[in-house]
C-alpha cells in the first residue's frame, strides 16, 4: 500500500506542478490570449476531475501508512472539490460578464488554492517517501 499512496501522491504533485508551470504557461507564450482563454477554460473541468480522482486515490492508500499524508491528500480532493464545482462557475461568469474585479479576486483565490494545494501534495510525498 506503501508503494501505491506513494506513486499516486507523486503523479499528483507533479501533475500539478506541470498543469501550473507547464501546460498554462506554454499556451500563453504560443498562443494570442483568445486563443489561450477558451482551452484553458475546456481544460480547467477535466484537470479538475483528475486531481479529485488522484488524490482521493492517494488519500485511501495512505491511510494506513500516514493519516497526517492521507488528510492532506483529503484536503486537497476536496479543495478541488470546491473549485471545480462553484469557484470555477463564478470565474468564468465574471469573465463572461467583463467583471475584471471579480474575475482577479475569483481567480486569485483559485491561485492561492493551487498553490496552497501543490505544497500540501509535496508535504504528503515527505510524509509518505
Amino acid at each position: 500500500m506503501t508503494l501505491i499512496a506513494l506513486l499516486a501522491t507523486a503523479g499528483l504533485f507533479g501533475g500539478m506542478i506541470f498543469f501550473s508551470f507547464g501546460f498554462a504557461p506554454v499556451l500563453f507564450a504560443q498562443l494570442p490570449p483568445d486563443r489561450v482563454r477558451p482551452i484553458l477554460r475546456g481544460t480547467f473541468p477535466f484537470y479538475y476531475l483528475a486531481v479529485i480522482a488522484l488524490a482521493g486515490l492517494a488519500a485511501l492508500a495512505a491511510l494506513p501508512v500516514s493519516p497526517p499524508a492521507a488528510a492532506l491528500l483529503a484536503g486537497i480532493a476536496a479543495s478541488t472539490l470546491y473549485a471545480r464545482q462553484d469557484l470555477m462557475g463564478r470565474i468564468n461568469a465574471a469573465t463572461d460578464r467583463g467583471d475584471r474585479r471579480a474575475f482577479g479576486l475569483l481567480h486569485g483565490l483559485s491561485v492561492v488554492i493551487q498553490l496552497v494545494q501543490i505544497g500540501f501534495a509535496g508535504w504528503a510525498v515527505a510524509l509518505l517517501a
